[in-house]
């Protein structure tokens, strides 16, 4: 019986680790995908980088501020209600 319960927790470890080897490697291909500044979408405080009002990411004041951006991916901003790929 031990050997029967050491068999399946090595296959348990196994399928893990496989597991996570695919995750990750699912995570560097979305990564490398090519990203956009998509400016008037972003909700306050959610800003990716500094704006013409404010000096840090995360410090946009309203939902939708025109010179706030996030990065999506491309293709994506043109899609968005109010997105656009230039600042306003």
């Amino acid at each position: 019986m031990k050997k029967t319960t050491n068999i399946a927790l090595a296959t348990a470890v196994t399928g893990l680790l496989a597991l996570a080897g695919t995750t990750m490697t699912t995570t560097a291909a979305v990564a490398a995908e090519e990203k956009e500044k998509c400016y008037g979408v972003v909700k306050a405080g959610k800003n990716d980088c500094a704006t013409k009002t404010s000096s840090c990411a995360g410090t946009s004041k309203t939902d939708g501020q025109k010179d706030a951006f996030v990065m999506v991916p491309k293709g994506l901003c043109d899609r968005l209600a109010g997105g656009s790929t230039e600042a306003k």
